[in-house]
């Protein structure tokens, strides 16, 4: 049996899937993205007259894409710290890992309390971002 969680407090997610589910006292988050919670836009993106992309700001979306995996943990009834395994998917590993990693410092900066990464560059994801979150923690009791 698993309990599967929805919320308002981080963007829909683009298909038909929930935001999470736990299983015993692991939870599993679906990929998360950098779209605002109360608009559903991209943050970060700058698009030309005729809507398409022209830039992205990866600093911006890290951090969006960070509340974001913080919003569902906070509805699942986890924190921050119970993170255990975070898997990151980006569309430009060459340009965008720098930036990425400096923000992951800022919100990681113990390495001892930090969660286990893997970070993967991949030529797409399934909307206009840069960056996706998967997620696993472990809920204390």
């Amino acid at each position: 049996m698993s309990d599967t969680i929805r919320t308002r407090s981080a963007p829909p997610p683009v298909g038909q899937y929930p935001h999470a589910r736990r299983v015993g006292n692991l939870l599993f988050l679906s990929g998360i993205g950098p779209r605002d919670a109360a608009t559903n836009a991209i943050v970060g993106n700058v698009h030309d007259a005729q809507g398409r992309l022209i830039s992205y700001d990866v600093d911006a979306q890290t951090r969006v894409v960070f509340a974001n995996v913080r919003a569902v943990l906070e509805a699942s009834g986890a924190r921050w710290e119970d993170l255990v395994d975070v898997t990151v998917y980006l569309t430009d590993m060459k340009h965008d890992f720098k930036a990425y990693n400096a923000v992951w410092t800022e919100y990681f900066p113990d390495i001892d309390t930090a969660p286990c990464r893997t970070t993967l560059g991949i030529s797409a994801l399934p909307t206009e971002i840069a960056i996706e979150l998967k997620c696993v923690a472990a809920i204390r009791d």
